[in-house]
């Protein structure tokens, strides 16, 4: 016989948008069980930056006073076009505030301010700071024996125990480790502290940026008496009576019915790995390009496959059905391979991007998601979506490039296993690469000209506060535009890659999925990447996933126990 579990919600997902639903569902009198098919939880949620956009949040309030309601209507109408959503953004505007209060004072997930703009601050109703906050750092031994249960950092941007991107206020410690005393002292006292981490725990154990937002909503949801199931894959749906009552799943006793009285939360990351339907989501999968995802490769859209088996619908909208991430290929030798998100490198002074006929085709200082956006139309028609990064020696060594770190770190492994191109002149390396050298040395001749002022009238690299808030500060007149000039030269080959997929199930406001007709499948919801995003393919600002994630979790979660309540 199969073994049987009963409870009052099911959520099918560890990341923030199912962990948040679980906690408030369970803040209300429910009992909540979440399950994860990885031996792990956190999702995507452990591996991003961590970041959470809440217009008008208790942070932003006081960052930032004069931010104002319908300022942030505008924006989202400027931003979302076609696809402003109304009746989503009233409710995101009125429960964003409300979620984090209520996480801030019931549980232990602590956010702090950040110093983020908009990503497009010079669009109406776009703000220059106030909207975007990041969990607090953790310390996961909290997590006692389920520490060894939270889902690893992203490998790539992990150095010295901390996650290298740009969520992280102290990295300038380490880009100044060599020209300053101060932050010589901090890395030195940082690398120590490692050390003793990886003697005694095996793993870093001061969290940051995503990991410490998933840790935080673990130990919350399992301090509330939340189980987390994992290594508990769902295989179906069970439907009775034409509503949804509960799950098959596999689990360490084999098959197991899980039954809900009050329903199923779908909250399994979208579609990012579904390697059927990114090719028909994708444009440069579709004409034959590589695509790299950084996110989890369980991220194969269970979630949505369950939906359209009971009735719900996924149809590919949105001009960008994905937060696109300019990616490389890191070579760790034996065969095995990681994705390394450009989080940084892009916005440095010195460093330009260039595709194979050695003409640049944006403002690599813009956000991630348009010059993503940007590389897949600029390469239309061909069979490779891809782009160089380059720059000469003087930028590598301050800054890196990629996942090659700045002096004194070696470069040489890099130039041997060909994650990094080298060439005395502009020429060479265009040979190495594949580039035309023509269009290479023309595309350098022409940037240098303004660069060397500060200018670049081209693309206006530096004209918004957000161009220059990941660049070099110390860098004058335009901490983005410094000339290519002093050989050798070195590049490193992009290709396209995600933060997760904005396509995805049709559902009201508060999480019902929709069949095609209209019509909800009773006791079905969905939350985080599996419900399509509110922002219609486009990316306004840091954090505009996790921000609506958890507080439509939040809002599907109270409407549940709303339900639950008139039932009774």
């Amino acid at each position: 016989m199969t073994p049987q579990y009963e409870c009052d919600l099911i959520v099918v997902g560890s990341g923030a948008a199912g962990l948040a639903t679980a906690i408030t569902a369970q803040s209300r009198g429910l009992k909540v069980v979440v399950l994860e098919k990885e031996p792990v939880f956190g999702g995507t949620t452990a591996l991003s930056g961590g970041v959470l956009w809440i217009p008008l949040g208790p942070h932003g309030r006081q960052q930032n006073a004069t931010d104002h309601r319908e300022a942030v209507r505008q924006y989202l109408m400027n931003e979302t076009g076609k696809f402003y959503d109304e009746a989503s953004v009233e409710a995101f505007l009125d429960n964003g505030p409300r979620m984090v209060e209520f996480f801030q004072r019931e549980t232990a997930m602590q956010f702090v301010p950040t110093l983020y703009p908009d990503y497009h601050p010079d669009v109406g109703g776009g703000v220059d700071i106030g909207r975007s906050i990041l969990a607090a750092p953790f310390d996961i031994r909290t997590l006692g024996a389920d520490m060894a249960r939270l889902k690893p950092p992203l490998k790539t941007i992990t150095f010295i125990g901390m996650m290298f991107n740009s969520s992280n206020a102290d990295l300038k410690h380490f880009f100044r480790a060599t020209k300053s005393l101060t932050s010589f002292v901090y890395v030195a006292k940082r690398l120590v502290t490692h050390l003793k981490e990886l003697a005694l725990y095996r793993r870093g154990i001061q969290v940051t940026s995503g990991n410490a937002l998933a840790a935080r909503l673990a130990h919350s949801a399992l301090q509330r008496g939340i189980p987390i199931r994992t290594s508990t894959p769902v295989r179906e749906l069970l439907i009775e009576d034409g509503r949804v009552q509960g799950v098959v799943a596999e689990g360490e006793h084999g098959r197991q019915t899980l039954r809900a009285r009050h329903g199923v939360v779908l909250a399994c990351g979208g579609f990012p790995h579904d390697a059927k339907r990114i090719a028909q989501a994708y444009p440069h999968v579709q004409r034959g390009g590589e695509h790299l995802s950084p996110t989890p490769t369980s991220n194969t859209g269970d979630g949505v496959r369950l939906a359209e088996a009971a009735g719900g619908v996924a149809d590919i909208r949105f001009g960008d059905s994905a937060a696109w991430m300019p990616v490389s290929r890191v070579p760790f030798g034996q065969g095995e391979f990681g994705v390394f998100p450009h989080l940084l490198d892009r916005y440095k002074p010195g460093v330009i991007g260039v595709l194979r006929n050695g003409r640049r085709f944006t403002n690599e200082s813009n956000s991630y998601h348009d010059v993503g956006a940007a590389l897949i139309r600029a390469c239309e028609g061909q069979s490779e979506t891809a782009m160089w990064l380059v720059c000469d020696k003087s930028t590598l060594a301050k800054y890196g490039l990629g996942y090659v770190k700045p002096a004194p770190m070696p470069i040489g492994r890099f130039l041997r296993n060909g994650y990094l191109f080298e060439g005395r002149t502009l020429a060479d390396l265009a040979r190495a690469t594949g580039i035309d050298a023509a269009g290479l040395e023309a595309t350098v001749r022409a940037y240098n000209v303004d660069a060397v002022r500060g200018e670049d009238p081209a693309f206006g690299r530096g004209r918004t506060s957000f161009n220059r808030y990941l660049a070099d500060p110390e860098h004058r007149p335009n901490p983005c535009v410094a000339p290519v000039q002093t050989g050798p030269f070195y590049a490193v080959k992009v290709l396209m890659g995600d933060l997760g997929t904005f396509d995805g199930l049709q559902t009201r406001v508060t999480g019902e999925v929709l069949k095609r007709d209209g019509n909800v499948i009773e006791g079905l919801y969905a939350v985080g990447n599996d419900r399509a995003s509110m922002m219609g393919g486009n990316y306004p600002g840091a954090g505009i996933t996790h921000g609506p994630n958890m507080t439509f979790g939040f809002v599907t979660a109270h409407h549940i126990a709303d339900q639950a309540g008139a039932r009774a």
